[in-house]
């Protein structure tokens, strides 16, 4: 994988629960444009990637509205979900799975991960895959998948019917990132970000050392390198 990518500075912007839109060099990757998100959260992408299936972070008619407002948008995505898509832009969805690494408008991307985390035993797990977007984000979808390499910003799931505190909190330990932002915070309200921000900050037990910062939708902030 090429250096170049990873010299232009970085942009991250938070929409809504677990999509994101990352922007460089005048070019836009958005991962998770669900239906939690903002309406218009995939728009002026020039690549897409999603995670898993649920509705959530996979929302068909946001994707198509992204498609086809830009001809040259691509969709990166496990299978799962491709077989849902692919039929209406072909040539321009790619399936891809844990291991592979691909260029995406300008983006250099790693897949890490290959299962949704257990719900309950009674539930089926699905296929769930993240994404380390030029070395230097990492955004694990549905799991607590620890990267085989080091991430300097890692988004968190904070909240989900699939994951409590102490999962949380012993994950961002595992990874040990310098910077965490928190994603997957949809059904959270004021009070339940204040108590759970507090966890992770000096009113709790604490990251290992990573800072930790909680953005609202349509906030944004540069990456450090």
């Amino acid at each position: 994988m090429g250096t170049d990518a990873n010299d232009t500075p970085l942009k991250l912007t938070k929409k809504g629960h677990s999509c994101v839109r990352l922007e460089k060099g005048g070019r836009t990757l958005v991962i998770d444009p669900g239906g939690f998100s903002e309406q218009e959260s995939a728009l002026g992408a020039d690549a897409l990637l999603v995670t898993h299936e649920h509705p959530d972070h996979f929302d068909e008619l946001r994707l198509r509205a992204a498609m086809e407002a830009n001809p040259e948008a691509r969709i990166w995505t496990l299978r799962s979900v491709a077989e849902q898509i692919s039929g209406a832009f072909p040539g321009r969805v790619h399936t891809v799975g844990h291991g592979d690494t691909f260029e995406a408008a300008g983006f250099e991307v790693e897949v890490h991960g290959e299962l949704h985390a257990v719900i309950h035993p009674d539930i089926p797990r699905i296929t769930n895959i993240g994404f380390v977007v030029d070395g230097l984000v990492f955004h694990p979808g549905d799991a607590l998948t620890v990267p085989e390499r080091p991430v300097k910003t890692l988004l968190l799931p904070m909240h989900a019917p699939w994951n409590k505190f102490s999962e949380v909190l012993d994950y961002v330990r595992a990874v040990s990132p310098a910077q965490v932002y928190d994603i997957h915070d949809g059904l959270l309200n004021d009070n339940g970000l204040g108590v759970l921000n507090r966890m992770l900050g000096e009113g709790g037990p604490g990251t290992g050392g990573a800072a930790h910062d909680h953005l609202r939708s349509g906030e944004g902030v540069r990456l450090a390198r």
